[in-house]
């Protein structure tokens, strides 16, 4: 009776602790926020919508995710904070009710060459205690089944103080077995130097031999070390070098050597060549080296462990006739099969850990790659689902998952079971927030946080607050834009020729003969895993003229920014100089005209040691980046400083006419306003650049290239339902101006645009590889014949 009683009592007067079932954020301002005050309930799936650049990342990553790990970074001691990241205090006034923030983002898996699937996940060092455990031949402890570690021996001797001047010599031998493979050092691939591309051996080092960029016949340290070294001679031809000769030439180690008077070093070719360009970051390399370095380079797979990456000894123990390479080298999906057939009391935890890890790549839609995949191969969409995978059969509850567009690089097909997981992450009891543009994805949101109503300084406000059918009757962009449906195209365009590939058979792909017709909009479609990229990256034949726009990392550190990424800021300085009657070095900020106190930063960084560091504007240059006497040279009435702080639609504008007229910045201008920059900035870090918006970035420059194919990797990556038109827009000014386009693309609206349509598939790994339909959008509908066709006549309404 009692025991009754004391139930009615609880349930009448609700608990003190159960109050707090919001996350508030109160005046947050980071980036381009505006004073944003939202509420967000708790143990729901919470989806940010808004057109790019318009807050999203700011309010998800920059304040919520950011401030929670800060706070749980603070709970350590001073000591250990000091080893981990430092994180400044987002700009906000208040943030109640956090809960433990796991953020799945879409940053790329390190492209580090030793990196593979297998090593980002659990899953290889499983493996790798499965074999020590159970394969035959035993050959030692899980390390003799690393790639990443080498066998080693060593013996020597060493002196053991015994107290009262008594020493004892003590002989040590180590001996560490590790499954390396010795040629290429773990990684798979062997590089070769082509000698042809250094220099013609027809003729002398006197006559120029040399064809490496920058290497002219004058330079002190170059050419003139070989020609006056005394070790060569520079007027025969190389071809005809003694043995001797041709060892100096190309292999010696670093000798002293003088030249008129002056001592230098004189060094082999190859050995130069290295550590001149093959040490430093391709990406970092100015175009023209860049080329010269991919052209003198060749990769090819190691001929001693066959790209397996490890040594013969750990490929001689087996499980059942399989080899840890062999099992690596299988498609996820057969190797859990293979690992369900294992059976062993003494390893049972091991393989149904084993087992849970390689099912969950399974269910997340991974299935089709295999352990040995190189990490640094997989697109951005992938690189976020294989970091789900921990999280899928997590205990945890009641924590904040936050995605970023966990639908890039997803077939329709595949959206469905990214809802479920998101559905069933929200029913285990945690706050899910989803960044995301995708109408199947937002349509399953508890609540909705539309931000907007434009990008960069137009945007950063609150528009909508909450259920998707109010957002529908809502007058938001993304309201408007919802139920937006593309219709088939009635006419397409003739192609004008054919891009011919045969017997295709990159990655998965299964001989494909296929012909990519030009002077039109080809979209190539399928499942995720269907062989897509392999078939337009991989196989399209070398001397194509194709300009590539892939979705990889721009390089660029704080000081990089639109103006300096797209070579905007050449002409800009040249028009400055001519102007002003001055140099044009004077115009950049990180050369002479840069302002002393925080040399061209604007800002001074004051790093705190294990407190977080603080950037403080230069009160010298109020964060303009010049000297002062810089910023009295005028173009058209403004400063440099005053250019670089205009949106790109001002400058576009200002460039355009009157006394600032220049037509090469113009130029560069107009193709940032044609694919959707026109709010950008052009002095904004591009660190603090969206994805989308990068990629965009990325296609403006190419624009300027000479190719005439076009290929682009999933366009609408990070695009909102509304910027959709504008670059559909863009593809066609680029058809119609004679380039040929070729789009590796989910989005149906982009399909529904195309000329003609090539799907791979049926599935994705083993099971794609194959086209499975080529033609036009109208017939793919028409027929239903494939998982495309079938998605796309249910978007179009057919």
């Amino acid at each position: 009776m009692s025991m009754a009683k004391r139930t009615d009592t609880r349930s009448s007067a609700p608990h003190a602790a159960d109050s707090h079932d919001l996350i508030r954020v109160h005046g947050a301002r980071v980036n381009n926020l505006k004073d944003v005050s939202i509420e967000i309930p708790k143990r729901r799936l919470t989806v940010f919508t808004g057109v790019s650049g318009s807050g999203k990342s700011s309010l998800v990553f920059g304040t919520i995710a950011a401030e929670s790990q800060r706070l749980i970074n603070e709970t350590y001691s001073a000591f250990v904070q000091g080893f981990m990241p430092t994180l400044a205090r987002p700009e906000v006034d208040v943030l109640d009710g956090l809960t433990t923030v796991i953020t799945v983002d879409q940053q790329r898996l390190g492209a580090d060459p030793r990196s593979t699937v297998g090593t980002a996940t659990d899953a290889n060092a499983m493996l790798r205690i499965l074999f020590s455990r159970l394969g035959k031949p035993h050959i030692g402890s899980p390390q003799a089944f690393s790639f990443n570690v080498a066998s080693v021996q060593a013996s020597g001797a060493f002196k053991v103080d015994r107290g009262a001047d008594r020493t004892k010599t003590v002989k040590r031998t180590f001996t560490r077995t590790g499954g390396m493979c010795t040629r290429c050092e773990g990684r798979g691939t062997v590089s070769d130097i082509d000698l042809t591309q250094l220099y013609d051996d027809s003729k002398s080092i006197a006559e120029g031999a040399f064809t490496i960029p920058g290497w002219k016949s004058d330079s002190f340290w170059t050419v003139r070390v070989y020609a006056e070294s005394g070790l060569l001679d520079p007027d025969k031809p190389i071809r005809k070098f003694t043995k001797k000769e041709m060892q100096d030439f190309l292999y010696r180690e670093p000798t002293k050597v003088k030249v008129e008077g002056v001592n230098l070093t004189y060094e082999g070719l190859i050995p130069k060549i290295q550590k001149s360009f093959l040490s430093k970051d391709k990406e970092a390399l100015q175009p023209h080296i860049r080329e010269f370095v991919e052209r003198a380079v060749t990769f090819t797979t190691c001929p001693e462990c066959d790209g397996s990456r490890l040594s013969e000894e750990a490929r001689s123990s087996k499980i059942k006739k399989l080899s840890i390479a062999d099992a690596c080298a299988m498609q996820i999906s057969d190797l859990a099969e293979w690992v369900r057939g294992l059976d062993g009391p003494s390893v049972a935890p091991l393989l149904a850990a084993l087992q849970r890890t390689l099912d969950s790549f399974v269910e997340i839609g991974l299935g089709y790659l295999s352990l040995d995949r190189p990490s640094g191969t997989l697109s951005g969409g992938e690189a976020q689902r294989v970091k789900m995978i921990r999280h899928l059969g997590s205990s945890l509850t009641d924590v904040t998952y936050v995605f970023d567009e966990p639908t890039v690089g997803l077939h329709p097909h595949d959206i469905q079971r990214m809802n479920d997981l998101l559905l069933r992450l929200r029913d285990k009891g945690n706050t899910v927030l989803v960044v995301e543009h995708k109408p199947q994805t937002i349509a399953i949101a508890d609540h909705v946080v539309d931000l907007g109503p434009g990008a960069g300084t137009a945007g950063g406000a609150v528009c909508f607050e909450g259920t998707v059918e109010g957002l529908r009757a809502g007058d938001t962009i993304t309201g408007r834009h919802l139920d937006d449906r593309a219709v088939v195209k009635e006419r397409v365009r003739k192609p004008t020729g054919a891009l011919e590939i045969r017997g295709a058979t990159a990655h998965n792909l299964q001989g494909v003969d296929v012909d990519v017709p030009l002077g039109v909009l080809t979209v190539i479609t399928g499942v995720a895993g269907s062989g897509k990229s392999s078939l337009v990256h991989g196989s399209i034949p070398a001397g194509a003229d194709v300009v590539s726009v892939d979705q990889g990392a721009i390089r660029g550190s704080r000081r990089s920014n639109p103006a300096t990424y797209t070579g905007l800021l050449d002409p800009i300085r040249k028009a400055f100089a001519k102007a002003n009657g001055v140099k044009p070095a004077l115009f950049s900020p990180n050369s002479e005209g840069a302002c002393p106190t925080c040399n061209g930063a604007g800002v001074i960084y004051t790093d705190l040691a294990m407190m977080a560091g603080v950037a403080t504007i230069c009160e010298e240059c109020e964060g303009k980046r010049f000297e002062a006497s810089v910023l009295d040279y005028h173009l058209g009435g403004r400063d440099i400083s005053e250019v670089l702080a205009m949106s790109v639609t001002e400058a576009e504008e200002f460039f355009g006419a009157g006394e600032a007229r220049t037509p090469a910045a113009h130029k560069i201008l107009e193709r940032l306003a044609d694919v959707g920059l026109g709010y950008l900035s052009l002095g904004q870090p591009l660190t603090t650049l969206s994805g989308g918006e990068r990629q965009r970035l990325k296609l403006a420059t190419h624009m300027a290239e000479k190719g005439g194919v076009y290929v682009l990797d999933e366009p609408t990556t990070g695009l909102h339902l509304a910027d959709v038109e504008q670059l559909l827009g863009l593809l066609d000014r680029l058809v119609d101006s004679g380039k040929s386009v070729i789009v590796v693309e989910h989005h149906q609206a982009v399909m529904a645009h195309a000329d003609w349509i090539i799907d791979l598939g049926p599935g994705a790994g083993h099971d794609g590889g194959r086209i499975v339909f080529e033609g036009t959008p109208a017939d793919l509908v028409a027929a239903r014949s494939t998982l495309t066709g079938e998605h796309l006549a249910e978007y179009v309404g057919a």
